[in-house]
């Protein structure tokens, strides 16, 4: 079984996808402040433009992970 080198798979993410990521997180965090985190068991945080890096009040929301995950944007 070959093993995976994890510091080449980073270097050739983008930064671009990297940043992407780390605002899903942030918005994630924020939702849990606002409503609680058992509200957002077995969920996602979705953002309602398709854009990450908008993590403002009014474009979170929180949806079942079928239905944010079917989403092909």
């Amino acid at each position: 079984m070959a093993t995976r080198d994890y510091k080449r798979e980073y270097a050739i993410r983008s930064k671009k996808d990297r940043d992407n990521r780390q605002h899903r997180r942030v918005a994630r965090r924020l939702l849990q402040k606002r409503l609680g985190i058992k509200r957002l068991r077995g969920k996602d945080v979705d953002h309602k433009d398709k854009n990450p890096r908008n993590n403002s009040r009014k474009n979170l929301r929180v949806q079942s992970k079928s239905k944010n995950r079917s989403n092909n944007y």
